[in-house]
């Protein structure tokens, strides 16, 4: 699907240093020939893409706002946050940020011990699917199954060996979305949650919660959100005059997810740089 406008933005795009299968510089190529003007690199827990893509952006013309989506969790209900320009030397957020990261090493570890009881997979053949220093996780077990023959795609093994109720499946840490939030508003950062209308909904006390530390909007124009769940978080943005954005959730060939499928509106844009103040856009 075409981008809406010559002013479109995409402002949720992985790259190789979480689970995309794209280098950052290649991510922000993709997003200007596909026609974009605007985009966010929102790795996982990360801003090591950050530099690359600041660089790409001003050699292709096209605006970034560096960001972030970081997981959370909370009574059960997965979170994930869409942090932009936020300070990425703010110690607390930093810390969290390398906490999660961290975590996933030894999830993926004891993942690939469960998964070797039954496939002939190794850890090598994990770390042979990551790009420099991304930290492992699901994706890059999920692309060692299908190296291996035991997939046929990322989503295959995610429905099948990966699954969250199948015997392999192990948990992870995430901190609380009312930590993130606050974090990220302590960084100078923006927050706004993903796909907040898709395999779960959190509940209003919830929304309100995160109202209270600073959140400032939802991402309701995504392939996972479901027509009730945005008609219902409308109400919310409507009275507390919330940033709406949409966008893509690019991870090059690990996801269907097609650059533009999803945008947002430029005075959207305009009000994530106007009430950020930890980094700047890159203007390229």
């Amino acid at each position: 699907m075409p981008p809406e406008s010559s002013a479109s933005a995409d402002l949720h795009l992985h790259s190789d240093r979480s689970d995309g299968t794209e280098t950052p510089a290649t991510v922000v190529r993709q997003a200007r020939l596909a026609g974009l003007a605007t985009i966010a690199l929102t790795d996982h827990d990360t801003t090591r893409g950050w530099d690359e893509a600041s660089q790409a952006a001003l050699r292709e013309g096209i605006a970034l706002l560096p960001g972030a989506e970081i997981s959370s969790k909370h009574r059960g209900f997965s979170v994930h946050v869409l942090a932009y320009l936020f300070d990425p030397t703010h110690p607390e957020l930093t810390r969290l940020m390398a906490r999660v990261r961290d975590d996933r090493i030894g999830r993926a570890e004891q993942f690939v011990e469960n998964l070797a009881r039954e496939y002939p997979l190794t850890w090598d053949d994990v770390i042979a699917q990551r790009a420099d220093d991304a930290t492992i996780g699901r994706p890059h077990i999920a692309d060692a199954l299908v190296a291996g023959g035991f997939a046929t795609s990322r989503e295959d093994a995610f429905r099948g060996p990966l699954n969250p109720a199948g015997r392999h499946y192990v948990g992870h840490y995430a901190p609380d979305p009312l930590e993130v939030v606050r974090l990220i508003v302590r960084a100078g950062g923006v927050a706004v949650i993903a796909h907040p209308a898709g395999r779960g909904m959190m509940p209003d006390r919830m929304i309100r919660a995160l109202l209270a530390e600073g959140l400032a909007g939802f991402e309701l124009g995504h392939r996972e959100n479901v027509r009730s769940g945005v008609m219902h978080l409308r109400s919310f943005v409507e009275a507390h005059d919330l940033i709406v954005t949409g966008s893509s959730d690019y991870h090059g060939a690990g996801k269907p997810n097609r650059l533009g499928e999803h945008t947002t509106a430029p005075v959207m844009v305009d009000r994530i740089i106007a009430g950020a103040s930890g980094s700047a856009p890159i203007l390229g």
